[in-house]
Protein backbone atom coordinates (compact mmCIF):
# COMPACT_ATOMS: atom_id res chain seq x y z
CA UNK A 1 0.00 0.00 0.00
CA UNK A 2 1.32 3.57 -1.37
CA UNK A 3 1.16 6.16 1.64
CA UNK A 4 0.70 9.70 -0.27
CA UNK A 5 1.61 11.74 2.92
CA UNK A 6 4.05 10.04 4.69
CA UNK A 7 3.98 12.30 7.58
CA UNK A 8 1.03 12.50 8.64
CA UNK A 9 1.07 8.93 8.60
CA UNK A 10 3.78 8.95 10.69
CA UNK A 11 2.11 11.65 13.35
CA UNK A 12 -1.30 9.64 12.72
CA UNK A 13 0.47 6.59 14.07
CA UNK A 14 2.16 8.16 17.05
CA UNK A 15 -0.88 9.84 17.54
CA UNK A 16 -3.26 7.05 17.69
CA UNK A 17 -0.28 5.25 20.09
CA UNK A 18 -0.54 7.30 22.52
CA UNK A 19 -4.02 7.47 22.77
CA UNK A 20 -4.04 3.43 22.92
CA UNK A 21 -0.98 3.77 25.47
CA UNK A 22 1.30 1.67 23.77
CA UNK A 23 4.78 1.67 24.54
CA UNK A 24 6.14 1.66 21.25
CA UNK A 25 5.19 2.38 17.73
CA UNK A 26 6.75 0.87 14.75
CA UNK A 27 6.69 3.27 11.23
CA UNK A 28 8.73 2.47 8.11
CA UNK A 29 11.33 4.25 7.70
CA UNK A 30 12.73 7.08 5.59
CA UNK A 31 15.31 9.69 5.87
CA UNK A 32 13.03 12.57 6.82
CA UNK A 33 10.98 10.23 9.59
CA UNK A 34 14.42 9.69 11.24
CA UNK A 35 15.21 13.10 11.56
CA UNK A 36 11.79 14.27 12.14
CA UNK A 37 11.91 11.50 15.24
CA UNK A 38 15.56 12.82 16.72
CA UNK A 39 13.63 16.37 16.85
CA UNK A 40 10.79 14.97 18.64
CA UNK A 41 13.07 13.19 21.01
CA UNK A 42 15.72 16.25 21.59
CA UNK A 43 12.63 17.92 22.43
CA UNK A 44 11.34 15.27 25.40
CA UNK A 45 8.11 13.87 23.68
CA UNK A 46 9.94 10.86 22.70
CA UNK A 47 11.37 8.57 24.86
CA UNK A 48 13.41 6.87 22.48
CA UNK A 49 13.55 5.83 18.46
CA UNK A 50 15.27 3.29 16.47
CA UNK A 51 16.04 2.29 13.10
CA UNK A 52 15.69 -1.89 12.96
CA UNK A 53 15.73 -3.84 9.68
CA UNK A 54 12.14 -6.23 9.18
CA UNK A 55 13.29 -8.25 6.17
CA UNK A 56 13.59 -6.16 3.33
CA UNK A 57 12.52 -3.02 4.98
CA UNK A 58 13.63 -0.90 7.27
CA UNK A 59 11.56 -0.16 10.04
CA UNK A 60 11.39 3.27 12.62
CA UNK A 61 10.52 1.77 16.02
CA UNK A 62 9.29 4.56 18.34
CA UNK A 63 9.06 4.62 22.14
CA UNK A 64 6.21 6.81 23.51
CA UNK A 65 6.41 9.02 26.59
CA UNK A 66 4.21 9.26 29.31
CA UNK A 67 4.03 11.53 32.60
CA UNK A 68 3.27 9.69 35.74
CA UNK A 69 -0.38 9.43 35.95
CA UNK A 70 0.40 7.67 32.71
CA UNK A 71 -0.98 10.32 30.48
CA UNK A 72 0.74 10.78 27.45
CA UNK A 73 3.05 13.71 26.85
CA UNK A 74 2.15 14.77 23.22
CA UNK A 75 -1.43 15.96 23.80
CA UNK A 76 -1.45 16.88 20.12
CA UNK A 77 -0.26 16.66 16.37
CA UNK A 78 -1.53 18.58 14.13
CA UNK A 79 -0.25 18.45 10.26
CA UNK A 80 -0.18 22.18 8.70
CA UNK A 81 2.00 21.93 5.54
CA UNK A 82 -0.22 18.81 3.12
CA UNK A 83 0.76 17.50 -0.55
CA UNK A 84 -1.96 19.14 -1.74
CA UNK A 85 -1.48 22.68 0.45
CA UNK A 86 2.30 23.53 1.00
CA UNK A 87 2.62 26.15 3.72
CA UNK A 88 5.81 28.19 3.59
CA UNK A 89 7.41 30.85 6.52
CA UNK A 90 9.74 32.97 6.58
CA UNK A 91 12.02 32.65 9.81
CA UNK A 92 10.53 36.23 10.93
CA UNK A 93 6.83 35.25 10.46
CA UNK A 94 6.93 31.86 11.96
CA UNK A 95 4.45 31.66 14.75
CA UNK A 96 4.59 30.42 18.02
CA UNK A 97 2.85 27.09 18.97
CA UNK A 98 0.65 27.82 22.54
CA UNK A 99 2.51 31.27 23.11
CA UNK A 100 5.88 29.51 22.71
CA UNK A 101 4.65 26.19 24.91
CA UNK A 102 4.45 24.13 22.19
CA UNK A 103 7.35 23.46 18.70
CA UNK A 104 6.72 23.95 15.25
CA UNK A 105 8.44 21.35 13.26
CA UNK A 106 9.93 23.46 9.87
CA UNK A 107 11.78 21.73 6.87
CA UNK A 108 14.90 24.16 6.30
CA UNK A 109 17.78 23.88 3.79
CA UNK A 110 19.96 23.11 6.68
CA UNK A 111 17.24 19.94 7.68
CA UNK A 112 14.18 19.81 10.27
CA UNK A 113 14.96 21.64 13.43
CA UNK A 114 12.75 23.63 15.65
CA UNK A 115 10.68 26.89 15.03
CA UNK A 116 12.84 28.63 17.96
CA UNK A 117 15.74 27.59 15.91
CA UNK A 118 14.54 28.08 12.66
CA UNK A 119 14.58 31.86 14.15
CA UNK A 120 17.26 32.09 15.68
CA UNK A 121 19.75 31.05 12.63
CA UNK A 122 17.14 33.50 10.48
CA UNK A 123 16.30 30.44 8.13
CA UNK A 124 12.83 29.82 7.33
CA UNK A 125 11.02 26.65 5.53
CA UNK A 126 7.91 24.53 5.28
CA UNK A 127 5.78 24.18 8.09
CA UNK A 128 5.48 20.74 8.54
CA UNK A 129 3.79 20.37 11.97
CA UNK A 130 2.65 21.68 15.54
CA UNK A 131 3.50 19.65 18.55
CA UNK A 132 1.99 20.30 22.06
Amino acid sequence: MTVTDPIADMLTRIRNGAQAAHETVDIPASNLKLQLAKVLKEEGYIENYEEKEDGKFKVLSVTLKYDAKKKPVITKLVRVSKPGLRTYSKAKNLQKVLGGLGVAIVSTSKGLMTDRKARKENIGGEVLCYIY
